[in-house]
């Protein structure tokens, strides 16, 4: 079945139609910058302009960068604050003039992961990690996924984790990939403490480069792997989200 999948993001929003038994894009994905400010009705703008692009009528499965509960975004990390509180899914439904459900990025890419990807099988508890303009999480015991996890906002050091660990601080501060690996093992750390975990997955753009910080991991005590689908996962868990058999706000 094919349903197209939208991935809204920090800095830019990407779409694509999905088969969604296989987990593959069965057209070219299209990129588009999020606009700045990212204020509602700008990216609700982009998202109808990726549905049109797609010349797409059917159900059209969205994530965000936020908590999502029934159709409601209320954190906005990364975009502006006018998102919080707000019927977001209404709105992208109304401006795009197909149904849309909606749903945390973090989980709609653990969602692609366990299913296509390097979570499959795999029992326990599963966390995935993105790594991009911030921190995303996504939480599932033997299979079952906990929604709207916020992991990558707990404090280190005084400070936001992601404000330490992201791939965006990376960039910030130039730091090498050992000296970044620093980071991202003390937050992982941090993490399995509060859950542990069978198994970390480390998903999001710079799961491409795994090869540079995964092996610098010395002192985290969970098996940590690179996501297979990378960038790709929050379209497809998003367009998994839409069929028929899924249930989601």
């Amino acid at each position: 079945m094919e349903i197209l999948g939208i991935d809204i993001g920090g800095s830019g929003i990407k779409g694509a139609p999905v088969e969604v038994q296989t987990g593959e894009f069965t057209r070219d994905r299209l990129r588009m910058d999020t606009p700045e400010p990212a204020a509602p009705r700008p990216v609700a703008a982009v998202v109808a302009q990726i549905v049109r692009h797609f010349e797409w009528d059917g159900p059209v499965g969205v994530t965000f960068p936020g908590v999502v509960i029934d159709g409601v975004t209320h954190t906005a990390a990364n975009l502006t604050d006018e998102w919080r509180g707000l019927q977001a899914r209404d709105l992208l439904a109304d401006e795009s003039g197909v149904p849309v459900t909606l749903l945390n990025d973090a989980d709609a890419a653990g969602v692609a992961e366990m299913t296509h990807g390097a979570g499959r099988g795999h029992g326990g508890t599963v966390v995935l990690v993105t790594l991009g303009t911030g921190i995303g999480t996504a939480l599932f015991t033997d299979g079952t996924l906990v929604p709207n996890t916020e992991f990558g906002h707990i404090e280190i050091r005084g400070k936001d984790a992601e404000s330490r660990a992201s791939a965006h601080a990376r960039e910030v501060h130039e730091w090498s990939w050992p000296k970044w690996a620093e980071k991202v093992e003390e937050y992982l750390r941090r993490l399995e403490d509060l859950v542990w975990p069978s198994l970390i997955i480390v998903g999001g753009g710079v799961s491409k480069n795994a090869e540079h910080f995964l092996p610098h991991l010395k002192e985290v005590r969970t098996p940590v792997v690179a996501a297979e689908l990378h960038n790709s996962a929050g379209i497809v868990g998003a367009a998994m989200a839409a069929g028929p058999r899924a249930q989601t706000g």
